[in-house]
Formats: structure tokens, C-alpha cells, sequence
């Protein structure tokens, strides 16, 4: 048996599409739910800042992709791998040739986007979208430097920061600042 997470490869769009389907096989019998132990399609908080405003989503870390929990046995692999494979939208499992036996991601790897997800326990910061560039005006909302105004000296969207170069007693002073401190000039 190689139980472990296998990563299906959909087109795009088809992923929610895909899990509803691969449930309703489970639950009819044509896939045994003791092999076929869970399907998700990955998804992450995103903080998204449009006019200012703060809009909690969802989104797919994977497109494209859905994870495939399976405790695939020595015998009857192709069976199941085949039955899954016959799903309208799915193009196959990732880094395996059509015929061949599919293999699966690692633990680290699986723990990672499971920790993403919120599945697991976990370090799982809500990521920020909002497209700042570097040499572009904005006020600083919120924190020590509120009310002030600086150019974007540098942007860390891994960290959700930028620094900002603003004016402290008359000198340019770089400050580091959340990405939801700051808003844009218009």
C-alpha cells in the first residue's frame, strides 16, 4: 500500500467540479473509500484591498490542481487510478505517465499546503493583495507613523511589507510598515 497525498491535475476552473465527483464516486461504490480516503481543492485566506477597503476571500493556491488523499494498493491500482483519470476535466496525476503508477507528494510538501489551507495546525498567515510599485506615493494609515506620506522605497510581499521612505524632522527616513498600514495617493 502506498497511502499518502497525490496531486490531480484538472482543467482549469474544474477543480470544485472534479471533488463534488469524485465524492459522488465514493459514495455509489465505484470508488472504495478505503483507498480514496479524501479530496480537496486547496484554498487560502486572502486579504484584498480595493479602494481602500479591506474584502476577506478565497482562493486557490493551486489552480488547476486538487489533492487526492489514497491508500493505493499493490493489486487493483490502475482501477482506481483509471476510474479517476475518467473524469471529465481531469488531464491526470502529476508526475505520472498515463499507465503508470502515480506517486505521491511528500509529507513536508503535503503538510506545507495542508498548513496553508488551515487543514492542519499550523503558521497560517492571511496573505495580502495589493499592488503597490516601488517609487509610488502613499499615506501611512495606521501605527507609530500614522498620517504621514512617503515614497515605496522596497516591497517584501513574503513578509506583507514595505518600506517606505517618509520625512521625520526634515530628513528621508525609511520606515518598515504592514502592507494594511498603508494606503495608495491618488
Amino acid at each position: 500500500m502506498a497511502k499518502g497525498w497525490y496531486i490531480l491535475h484538472t482543467y482549469s476552473g474544474y477543480e470544485n467540479k472534479i471533488e463534488r465527483e469524485i465524492r459522488k464516486l465514493i459514495e455509489v461504490g465505484e470508488l472504495d473509500s478505503s483507498v480514496v480516503l479524501d479530496v480537496k481543492v486547496p484554498l487560502e485566506d486572502v486579504v484584498e484591498i480595493k479602494d481602500g477597503k479591506k474584502h476577506n476571500t478565497r482562493r486557490k493556491i493551486l489552480p488547476s490542481y486538487i489533492l487526492v488523499e489514497m491508500d493505493l494498493p499493490d493489486l487493483g491500482w490502475k482501477n482506481v487510478c483509471s476510474t479517476i483519470r475518467r473524469i471529465n476535466g481531469v488531464t491526470g496525476f502529476v508526475g505520472a505517465s498515463s499507465g503508470s503508477r502515480p506517486y505521491p507528494i511528500s509529507n513536508d510538501e503535503a503538510r506545507d499546503i495542508l498548513q496553508k489551507t488551515g487543514e492542519i495546525k499550523g503558521e497560517k498567515p492571511s496573505r495580502i493583495v495589493q499592488s503597490f510599485s516601488k517609487g509610488e506615493t502613499v499615506k501611512i494609515i495606521d501605527g507609530p507613523f500614522a498620517t504621514f506620506s512617503g515614497t515605496i522605497e522596497e516591497i517584501n510581499p513574503e513578509r506583507n511589507k514595505l518600506r517606505v521612505v517618509v520625512g521625520v524632522f526634515g530628513r528621508a527616513t525609511p520606515v518598515e510598515v504592514d502592507l494594511l498600514q498603508v494606503e495608495k495617493i491618488m
